[in-house]
């Protein structure tokens, strides 16, 4: 009888213990689910932001990135801060000595920050769903108060600091001048036209002076200008066959390829836009590696800088080169009654904006993960059938991150929006600036 009271005993403590450590495992915050959760808020606001463009949203993205990562790098001795290494960024706050920090609670204070001061013109609504997910995170976290307060006070300090130097990149609520009306262009031949047929109402090209703007790393503002096959309208030459090559093309579309078209088109009016689309697959990846806090942190910065740097050139190129789109080459000296299967954005062509921000996503998220990284991309499932062009919103599968370049980067060249060119020149350079970003002192 004892030793059956003996064992009932040691049962009711085994299944307490279990029951404690499950309640302990279940109320732990999991590094890549905090991350990953406030990736989905990011994405989300960009989403949902009146006035965003591809460039501002890729600014912010770039920021955000920065700031998970300077949230949590002093709780990782081997990792460094990028203060000193950025551009004109010399100095963060620092944690203070023989404290304790939670790392969570600093990421969550500071993500929550930065997005609400990033994107200040955000609705009410979407600034109340920020809040929320801050305080779920708070309560969610297991900290006594005393810590929990300095590190939500640090978190919040890095955000702030962050902020402040974004201020002075130039881009700095670029919202509220878009188009500059007053800015003229000399026409000249082979210059951009507002087509007929186009995304926008606007006969300005988007955010002009974007390319003057301070770049994340001081490197990337010193790349060399690409070349760009001089203008000849005479059949044959090599810049009247980039536009045969547009014009042969969508004659001959699969419908493979006009899903691709449709898929990658990312018009901000609708979408996260393209940067908030790499936002999305970097999120993937994270939902799938699970990773610690830092290294997907680290993930966002990489990839949100790299973005961020990709489009500034680009604006900067687009501009310098001030390069006309199909639409109105191939009417012009082709077939007067050709249109292009995707209408024209509101800017220049050259080199292609979609190309250049995929291949830097796709290069960061190779030099973290590997070459090889099977996933699925189902950020548009769901949205209404394209009627007009007679095309379902269909999942895309790939085995790389380069595939999602490649396959970005033609998803133009399919809608009749970009020649081989501005494919070409935007996938090298994209590659060329997240390896300069790939080569900061991350670790000591």
């Amino acid at each position: 009888m004892k030793n059956i009271l003996i064992n009932k005993t040691s049962i009711l403590v085994s299944l307490l213990l279990f029951s404690l450590f499950s309640c302990t495992e279940k109320e732990k915050t999991e590094d890549y689910k905090l991350v990953a959760q406030w990736a989905d808020m990011s994405i989300y606001i960009t989403k949902n932001t009146p006035a965003n463009s591809p460039t501002y949203a890729s600014r912010c993205l770039g920021y955000i990135g920065l700031t998970m990562y300077e949230s949590v790098v002093h709780g990782y001795p081997e990792y460094n801060s990028l203060a000193g290494q950025l551009n004109d960024l010399e100095t963060l706050p620092l944690p203070e000595k023989d404290q304790e920090y939670n790392w969570q609670i600093s990421f969550n204070a500071a993500e929550a920050e930065i997005i609400r001061n990033i994107y200040n013109q955000t609705s009410d609504v979407n600034k109340a769903k920020i809040d929320s997910l801050e305080k779920y995170f708070e309560n969610a976290i297991q900290v006594n108060n005393e810590v929990k307060e300095r590190s939500k006070a640090y978190g919040k300090q890095i955000a702030q600091s962050i902020f402040k130097w974004s201020k002075t990149d130039g881009g700095h609520r670029a919202y509220l001048h878009n188009f500059d009306k007053e800015r003229k262009f000399e026409p000249k031949p082979g210059s951009w036209k507002p087509p007929l047929y186009a995304q926008s109402f606007s006969h300005h090209p988007l955010h002009p002076y974007w390319g003057e703007n301070r770049t994340f790393l001081k490197v990337n503002s010193e790349i060399e200008d690409p070349h760009f096959i001089p203008y000849d309208e005479k059949p044959g030459s090599p810049y009247y066959q980039q536009f045969v090559a547009v014009y042969q093309k969508e004659k001959s579309l699969s419908q493979a390829e006009k899903e691709a078209a449709i898929w990658w088109g990312d018009d901000p009016d609708e979408t996260f836009t393209p940067p908030g689309h790499s936002f999305y697959l970097s999120n993937i990846v994270i939902k799938n590696k699970k990773p610690d806090l830092i290294s997907s942190a680290q993930t966002f910065a990489m990839v949100g800088m790299s973005v961020s740097d990709a489009f500034r050139n680009c604006w900067k190129w687009k501009y310098q080169y001030f390069t006309e789109r199909p639409n109105t080459f191939i009417p012009a000296h082709i077939d007067s009654n050709w249109v292009s299967f995707w209408p024209d954005p509101p800017f220049p062509a050259f080199p292609s904006g979609h190309a250049i921000q995929a291949s830097a996503a796709a290069t960061s998220l190779t030099q973290i993960y590997g070459d090889q990284f099977s996933f699925t991309d189902s950020s548009h499932v769901g949205r209404k059938r394209d009627e007009i062009r007679d095309v379902d919103f269909k999942a895309r599968h790939f085995n790389s991150f380069w595939e999602v370049a490649e396959e970005t980067a033609n998803s133009r060249f399919y809608g009749g929006i970009h020649t081989p060119q501005d494919n070409i020149v935007g996938l090298e350079n994209g590659r060329r600036i997240a390896e300069n970003v790939a080569k900061l002192k991350w670790r000591k």
